[in-house]
């Protein structure tokens, strides 16, 4: 399939979401869904409201702790093969975080194939940890290289996938995640049973997890039991941490 040409374009960071810190003491950087060929600017709209929604909801949950999120604009909204825009432009999000907040740990936040955008760019030095929802990873093929996982030594990872989701295979991130486990310790994934790709059945749910992960791994707060279980447990125990209903409706308030 012939690829769109892609116009030459920057990415960039949205405003900061929430009350703007005095201090910055962390940062998460949001990464939308795309798809997986096009050159069309940015990411979908309601792709962006997604993770600016999330970003929300993580900026108050941190408003004490100097936590700035921001969503990343892509140049495009294709991943586009070898190109791997979405990757690189996760890459410089990071760069960019650094050239304004100086020496502060970087959370890479992606849902879909913003997830995947996550994954690759997490071996950057100033990520500490990664957040994939939904994450779109591409099939097993004999012909081409697997996902890359070596990048993630040193950072904590978490994978949150539905289990009826028919966007993105959920059986193909727990997989990732048990190659990624080998390499990493520091790896949990937690299945949201019979929700779908965009995780609206337990949002709140999944929100609460995300949070309890972004903030442990950024400001060296403590985890919930159920995120210390699932980085603690072997696989598959760990990689498919069931996530209760009603998960976090006394942490983060």
């Amino acid at each position: 399939m012939a690829q769109e040409a892609t116009p030459v374009r920057t990415a960039r960071l949205g405003r900061t979401l929430g009350p703007e810190p005095a201090a910055v003491s962390g940062v998460v950087l949001l990464l939308p869904g795309g798809e997986p060929v096009s050159g069309r600017r940015s990411a979908p709209v309601l792709a962006t409201a997604a993770v600016r929604a999330l970003g929300r909801r993580l900026a108050r949950a941190a408003r004490d702790e100097g936590l700035a999120a921001h969503v990343v604009h892509y140049r495009c909204r294709g991943w586009n093969g070898s190109e791997a825009h979405l990757a690189r432009d996760a890459a410089w999000a990071a760069d960019e975080a650094v050239r304004r907040y100086g020496d502060v740990p970087v959370c890479l936040a992606g849902l879909g194939m913003g997830g995947r955008a996550a994954l690759h760019a997490g071996g950057h030095e100033a990520v500490n940890s990664v957040v994939a929802l939904a994450p779109w990873l591409p099939e097993d093929d004999v012909a081409a290289s697997p996902e890359p996982v070596k990048q993630l030594v040193g950072r904590r990872v978490l994978i949150v996938h539905g289990t009826n989701d028919e966007r993105t295979d959920p059986e193909l991130s727990f997989r990732f995640a048990a190659r990624a486990k080998k390499a990493n310790r520091d790896v949990c994934r937690f299945e949201v049973h019979a929700d779908g790709h965009g995780l609206h059945q337990y949002r709140d749910e999944v929100v609460s997890l995300t949070a309890d992960f972004v903030l442990g791994t950024l400001f060296a707060r403590s985890f919930s039991r159920p995120v210390q279980d699932a980085l603690a447990a072997p696989p598959p125990l760990g990689l498919r941490m069931p996530l209760a209903a009603g998960f976090g409706r006394t942490l983060h308030r």
